[in-house]
């Protein structure tokens, strides 16, 4: 239950990264967040993460979720805190915490794991960390052939950014590694 027994009424997306990237969290920043960061102009208000699902790492990102007073989002009043089993599990882990909301997700569109995801993924230095971002090209081919209706509108959004970036850096989106695809 959140220390003040109330939930967040705010967000802070920035505070969330840089806790789970303080408590060493392997994860890949995926959703609107990763768009927003590479530039595209859209509005999210949760922080979207694929996890590595190693025990140590799920171990790590259990006492971050403890830490910030994470309980799972549900409709009704009751306040249920994460385990490791719902960590090591398939599907989405929605939470709200004392920051805002976090969706922990093992996968994402198409089944991608953290795994499938790492050569997609753009490093961006983040207050003095490493961040690893889905890069919008893998982004926005995820959004196409999984397309939910909020995707739709956003989709030209993401399109327009990811050409604007490669008219300027040549194709590379600008940060990324020169082995995306």
């Amino acid at each position: 239950m959140p220390a003040n027994g109330r939930r967040p009424t705010s967000a802070n997306l920035s505070e969330i990264l840089e806790g789970l990237l303080e408590a060493g969290v392997d994860f890949i920043l995926v959703g609107g967040l990763a768009a927003v960061i590479q530039g595209a102009p859209v509005t999210t208000m949760d922080v979207d993460i694929v996890h590595n699902k190693s025990p140590e790492n799920i171990s790590k990102l259990l006492a971050f979720l403890k830490s910030v007073d994470a309980f799972y989002r549900r409709l009704d009043d009751n306040f249920i805190e994460p385990t490791e089993n719902d960590l090591s599990g398939e599907g989405p882990s929605l939470f709200t915490t004392r920051l805002g909301p976090l969706d922990v997700l093992a996968v994402i569109e198409g089944g991608k794991s953290y795994g499938d995801l790492l050569d997609h993924t753009i490093e961006i230095d983040f207050r003095g960390h490493t961040l690893r971002v889905l890069d919008l090209k893998t982004l926005i081919q995820l959004k196409r052939n999984y397309m939910e209706p909020k995707d739709k509108q956003r989709l030209p959004v993401l399109e327009e950014t990811l050409r604007q970036l490669e008219e300027v850096y040549g194709g590379e989106e600008g940060k990324g590694n020169a082995d995306n695809e």
